[in-house]
């Protein structure tokens, strides 16, 4: 059966959600991880793409999300603002970029970002573009299609990103001050005044296999090409503090599967990672093809370095 979708999948057909639940399913889980790997070699060939994040904007959100430390209807003692500070977000930029880092992003807590706010962002992703070759990114909310065409046009941004999280079958059960619906309106929004779109979502936070499924299936749909595969890491004051965390045969089955349902795209290491280090060599082997390196958005992430040795180490090219 692996080896029949793989063909099918190599010979630019696309499989479907039964196929995919089948292929969580398999007892031959070495022969998984390696076929997706095959898939991912076909499409993508050995290149890695990194990406790095700021935090432009922290804490006191007004949404409910459940995982989420920045969230003000949690206690996390996380450290707030509402601006970061403009020299330390563009040095912070270029030092990531003088270490190889090609991609970064702004990212703001919050529903969305004001205008206001975004008038004090832009300059900052002109002064990245003009010191650096980064290529942009944002992650500001359910923004207008106003200020994307702002972000777009005069900030340089190409990317936006906006995960959609979880299954539309699971959404409701991890947040409630907003819909899944209004997360593919901003996606589609973005995609219509031609930026490329980031999404994803997090893993472990109490859905199936079967509604991770769902979930890929949702993102094939909306034809997202980055999919950040966040992994949940208990914050303590959450309402997911008490999650336990997923095994690695079940990380590595989900990262395969991903990769059978989206050959060509980039399938990004992101949030929780240091959980899965010590076997993160084995998941670069069954499909991830990028990674958020550097810091998190309220946590330290990892060293760009040490991730630059252990991506070509596992024979990828940094692109």
């Amino acid at each position: 059966m692996i080896e029949l979708l793989k063909k099918k999948v190599l010979d630019g057909h696309l499989i479907s959600s039964q196929e995919a639940l089948q292929l969580s399913r398999t007892e031959h889980k070495r022969e998984l991880y390696e076929a997706a790997n095959e898939i991912r070699k076909h499409f993508c060939s050995n290149t890695f793409d990194l990406c790095s994040i700021t935090n432009a904007k922290s804490g006191k959100c007004s949404e409910d999300c459940k995982w989420c430390s920045q969230s003000r209807h949690h206690h996390t003692n996380i450290e707030e603002y509402e601006m970061v500070d403009k020299d330390q977000a563009l040095q912070e930029a270029l030092d990531n970029a003088e270490q190889g880092v090609l991609r970064h992003s702004l990212v703001t807590s919050g529903r969305r970002v004001s205008n206001r706010t975004l008038d004090e962002l832009i300059p900052v992703f002109k002064e990245i573009a003009k010191k650096s070759k980064m290529k942009l990114c944002a992650s500001m909310g359910l923004i207008n299609e106003e200020q994307m065409l702002r972000l777009k046009n005069e900030a340089q941004v190409e990317h936006y990103h906006c995960n959609i999280e979880t299954a539309p079958s699971f959404f409701s059960k991890l947040m409630s001050t907003h819909t899944l619906e209004e997360k593919i309106e901003t996606i589609k929004m973005a995609q219509k005044v031609g930026l490329k779109v980031c999404s994803g979502g997090i893993m472990g936070m109490g859905e199936t296999m079967e509604q991770r499924i769902e979930m890929a299936f949702l993102l094939r749909d909306l034809g997202v090409k980055s999919i950040p595969i966040n992994i949940l890491q208990p914050i303590k004051g959450t309402a997911l503090e008490n999650v336990p965390p997923l095994k690695e045969e079940e990380v590595l089955t989900t990262i395969a599967v991903f990769r059978f349902i989206h050959p060509d795209a980039y399938l990004r290491f992101a949030g929780g990672r240091v959980q899965i280090k010590h076997y993160q060599d084995k998941a670069l082997k069954a499909g991830v093809n990028a990674a958020l390196t550097g810091d998190y958005l309220t946590s330290v992430g990892s060293n760009i370095q040490e991730d630059r040795v252990d991506f070509k180490n596992a024979g990828f090219e940094i692109s």
